[in-house]
């Protein structure tokens, strides 16, 4: 077979294939609080979920247990398989909009017996994976007047990234104004994917300017809220509420805990190339530390590295607003030719192939 049939033939696998398997998405640890939601909305409409969890090793029944932990590819399963039944374009909006503070449980109550809002989105963004959130959630501060809850796609996520974004994004919004009040309006949204057919519901939704194609997907709010008092704030309340929270978090396993630490110092700085050794000390640890604590989870730093580089590109080169010059820029590159070489070496074809591919 020839290099151009070669790359022909990558170019029609899914994105998710370009980049190895990460071991991680098979790990029963993310609590189905979306598949109950999704399943839920079914009901209503009178259709049986039960056959999105074929051959999956889990139930409907099943998910309604609070002890219950699926994995992210079970998970991804169970929402292609909704989105495919349910015919709903703007299905991760309809769902993130109907969901209220007892939607979130135990993080919920944190969150509304904080002291203020901006305590309280710290909370709600340390502890998401309470929730079941299957996108990785932090804090930025974008400028003086301005902050942000960002949202990145895990495991090199692209197909059901328009249904992660909206469901968290528009579910996070209706809990801040059960919290804050309706007066509470986004200064605007970023996502990085183009916009689709109906971005209409967008605009309905956050009520603000929405930006598709962005470098960032993330909800932007005037930082002046931070300060805003909450009407149910209780010390002793949001204490224990954080605790069990915190408990349930410890369920997680240590060893991929180093990795995701590594993971989101890695996005956020990508543009700097960071060394092991700036990333052992910004994390506290010695350079041998690190690489033994990676090691133990079967890891090793530039693997990890290479993964959130490739994870980032395709997420740009699927937004389509940055040329691949720009693209390697941001991942550290100085020189367009390296990241073309890199870019083929983790996922086997060139950039301008990949952007093509994409639907």
């Amino acid at each position: 077979m020839s290099e151009l049939a070669v790359e022909t033939h990558l170019a029609r696998r899914a994105p998710a294939r370009w980049i190895e398997p990460d071991p991680r998405a098979l790990a029963a640890d993310i609590p189905p609080n979306v598949l109950v939601h999704l399943s839920e909305l079914a009901a209503r409409r009178g259709i049986s979920s039960e056959p999105w969890f074929a051959g999956l090793g889990i139930t409907r029944q099943q998910i309604n247990d609070p002890s219950v932990r699926v994995s992210y590819r079970q998970a991804r399963t169970v929402i292609a398989r909704s989105l495919k039944v349910l015919r709903d374009p703007a299905l991760g909006l309809l769902v993130g909009r109907n969901e209220t503070i007892g939607s979130f449980g135990l993080l919920g109550l944190a969150m509304m017996t904080s002291r203020n809002f901006g305590e309280a989105m710290a909370t709600g963004i340390e502890n998401h994976k309470v929730c079941g959130s299957l996108l990785d959630v932090d804090f930025a501060v974008v400028d003086a007047r301005t902050v942000a809850a960002q949202a990145w796609p895990r495991f090199g996520e692209i197909e059901l990234l328009p249904f992660l974004c909206e469901e968290l994004f528009s579910s996070s919004l209706a809990l801040a104004r059960e919290l804050v009040g309706p007066k509470l309006i986004p200064a605007r949204m970023e996502l990085t994917y183009p916009a689709p057919a109906y971005a209409d519901e967008y605009s309905k939704t956050f009520q603000c300017d929405v930006r598709f194609g962005a470098q960032y997907n993330r909800i932007l709010i005037d930082a002046q809220w931070m300060d805003f008092p909450l009407p149910g704030y209780n010390p002793l309340t949001s204490r224990q509420a954080l605790a069990l929270c915190h408990q349930q978090l410890r369920g997680t396993n240590s060893s991929d805990e180093i990795v995701g630490s590594v993971e989101r110092l890695l996005r956020s700085r990508l543009r700097e190339h960071p060394r092991l050794t700036e990333v052992a000390r910004t994390l506290h640890l010695s350079e041998r530390s690190l690489r033994r604590r990676l090691a133990d989870s079967g890891r090793i730093f530039r693997e990890i590295h290479d993964r959130v580089r490739a994870e980032r590109a395709l997420e740009l080169l699927h937004a389509g607003q940055m040329s691949v010059a720009e693209i390697g820029i941001e991942l550290g590159f100085s020189d367009p030719r390296e990241f073309r070489r890199a870019f083929k070496r983790w996922t086997g074809m060139p950039p301008q192939l990949a952007r093509r591919s994409f639907p």
